[in-house]
């Protein structure tokens, strides 16, 4: 048997119906599941943190930034935006990305130690 385990069946049955009764079902969890998954590829993470510090940034910015392709950095920051981590809207001709609150609060969680970071230059 395995060490991850009970060796037998304990079951509290009222701490588990009242911890059941608070568990979201798999269609409620689904949004945030497909939110923590657009944040797990490396190249949208460091979009995402560009977009945090950099507010507001269009493609062209952001392939600079992340030393990426203009193809690539569409893809990624329009899974973001799918997502609902990033919003975007038009200037001109121009597309710009931002991070929505949801997108800050969630990249916070995984790179905290980068808001509290100065900027380069700074402090």
């Amino acid at each position: 048997m395995s060490s991850d385990s009970c060796e037998l069946l304990c079951l509290d049955l009222p701490q588990a119906e009242a911890v059941r009764a608070r568990v979201p079902a798999g269609d409620h969890i689904r949004p945030a599941a497909e939110r923590a998954r657009a944040l797990a590829d490396p190249t949208r993470l460091r979009i995402a943190r560009a977009l945090a510090v950099g507010e507001e940034l269009c493609v062209c910015d952001l392939a600079w930034v992340c030393s990426s392709s203009q193809n690539l950095v569409s893809h990624h920051v329009r899974q973001l935006r799918t997502a609902g981590l990033a919003a975007s809207r038009r200037d001109g001709k121009l597309v710009m990305y931002r991070l929505t609150d949801t997108g800050r609060a969630l990249l916070a969680l995984l790179l905290p130690e980068a808001e509290a970071a100065p900027a380069p230059g700074e402090g």
